[in-house]
C-alpha cells in the first residue's frame, strides 16, 4: 500500500499541481488510514484489504477518538479520491468507498464582528516595523477577504500598489485578482518603506530575519492585536474574511460579486461567510418588496 500511496501523493503534486498544503493533508489522512490497517491486521496492509468493512472500521475508530464530522467527512474525502486514483490506474477493481455517505455537517454561524470592531483592530499604533507590517497585515485581509494561506503567499510584484490590485494564488492553484482600499495602499506603502532594509527577495511579508512568514506566526499576530483592543468575540484571520463579505453584502453588494472576490467555486459557500442582521433584512424588505 505503500507504494500506491507514495505514487499518489507524486500524482497530485505533478500532474494534479496539488498545493504543498493540499498534498501533505492527504498524506496524512492516508497513513493514519494505513497504520490503523497494519495495527488492526497485525502486518503491512496490502491494497486489497482496503474494503468497505475496513473503511467502515476506520471511521468508527475516528468517532471514538473523538473527532468532529468535519474531520471525519475530510479522511473519507480522502480515502475516496485515493482509492478512484488506484481504481483508474488499474490498481483496484472498484472503489471501496464510493457507496459510504459523508457525515452530515453541523451548519455552524460563523463568527462575526461589526465594522466598528474591524476599524479598532486595524489600528494599530505605532511607527515601528511590527506596527507597520501588523497594520498592513490587517488591513489586506479586511480589505480583500484573502485566506491566511493568500497572504503569506504574496510577493511584492504580485501587488499593484497604483491600480489597488492583488494577484492571489488560491486553492486548488485557482488565480483571481482582487481590489483594495486607499487606507491598505496606505499601510503597505508604510510597510514597503520600513521593509525594504531587511528584505531579501520578493516575499511580501517577512520576519525580522528577512524569511517569509507563516500563518501561525499571523495567526498569533491577530490573537494578540484582538487581546490589545479588547474585544470580547473569538476573532481570527478567517474572521475577518467573513466579516470583509458580510460587511459588503450589507452595503449591497450581490453574492455573485463576493463570490468571485473570495475564490469560491461555488455559491453556497458564499453564503456560509456571509452575516446578516435581522434588521438589515428588515429594511430591504421594506425598501423593496411590493407589498411590504
Amino acid at each position: 500500500m505503500k507504494r500506491a500511496l507514495d505514487a499518489f501523493l507524486a500524482h497530485l503534486r505533478g500532474e494534479k499541481d496539488a498545493s504543498p498544503h493540499t498534498v501533505r493533508a492527504y498524506g496524512r489522512d492516508l497513513l493514519q488510514f494505513a497504520a490503523h490497517l497494519e495495527e488492526q491486521m497485525g502486518r503491512p496492509p496490502r491494497l486489497g484489504d482496503a474494503d468497505v468493512l475496513a473503511i467502515r472500521g476506520f471511521l468508527a475508530f475516528l468517532h471514538e477518538k473523538g473527532c468532529g464530522r468535519a474531520t471525519v467527512a475530510r479522511k473519507l474525502a480522502s480515502l475516496r479520491t485515493f482509492f478512484r486514483y488506484l481504481n483508474r490506474e488499474g490498481l483496484l477493481k472498484a472503489n471501496p468507498a464510493r457507496l459510504l455517505v459523508s457525515p452530515r455537517q453541523q451548519r455552524r454561524i460563523p463568527a462575526h464582528i461589526s465594522e466598528a470592531d474591524a476599524a479598532a483592530l486595524l489600528d494599530v499604533p505605532g511607527d515601528g516595523l511590527p506596527a507597520l507590517r501588523a497594520r498592513a497585515i490587517l488591513e489586506l485581509l479586511y480589505a480583500t477577504g484573502m485566506r491566511c494561506s493568500e497572504l503569506v503567499g504574496l510577493d511584492v510584484s504580485e501587488v499593484d500598489l497604483d491600480a489597488r490590485m492583488a494577484r492571489v494564488l488560491g486553492k486548488g492553484r485557482k488565480e483571481r485578482i482582487v481590489p483594495f482600499g486607499v487606507p491598505a495602499r496606505d499601510a503597505l506603502v508604510a510597510y514597503l518603506a520600513a521593509r525594504h532594509a531587511t528584505a531579501k527577495d520578493d516575499t511580501l511579508f517577512i520576519s525580522r530575519t528577512g524569511r517569509r512568514l507563516g500563518d501561525r506566526w499571523m495567526r498569533r499576530m491577530v490573537a494578540d492585536r484582538v487581546r490589545q483592543v479588547a474585544l470580547t468575540k473569538k476573532v481570527s484571520p478567517h474572521t475577518l474574511r467573513h466579516a470583509f463579505a458580510t460587511h459588503l453584502l450589507e452595503r449591497g453588494a450581490d453574492l455573485r460579486s463576493i463570490q468571485e472576490l473570495l475564490g469560491h467555486s461555488s455559491l453556497s459557500t458564499t453564503q456560509r461567510y456571509t452575516h446578516v442582521n435581522a434588521k438589515h433584512l428588515l429594511e430591504i424588505y421594506s425598501k423593496t418588496h411590493p407589498r411590504a
